[in-house]
């Protein structure tokens, strides 16, 4: 099961993605993102040292390193 949160503005449900990135340099990195669907590189928890936060115009849910 996909990690989810509901925006407290708007009520929609956003699903946590994962995807490596790979940047000029040759290093890896992950980037994490929300999605209003659940889709094939969704996961299933918060990475070890973040919390979730809200963008308080918008709505829309962001990681944060807490």
């Amino acid at each position: 099961m996909a990690f989810s949160v509901v925006s407290k503005k708007s009520g929609k449900t956003y699903y946590l993605h994962a995807r490596e990135q790979e940047l000029k340099g040759g290093k890896t990195v992950t980037l994490y993102y929300f999605a209003g669907d659940a889709r094939d590189n969704a996961i299933d928890a918060l990475p070890d040292g973040y919390i979730v936060s809200e963008n308080s115009r918008t709505g829309l849910p962001l990681l944060k390193k807490g």
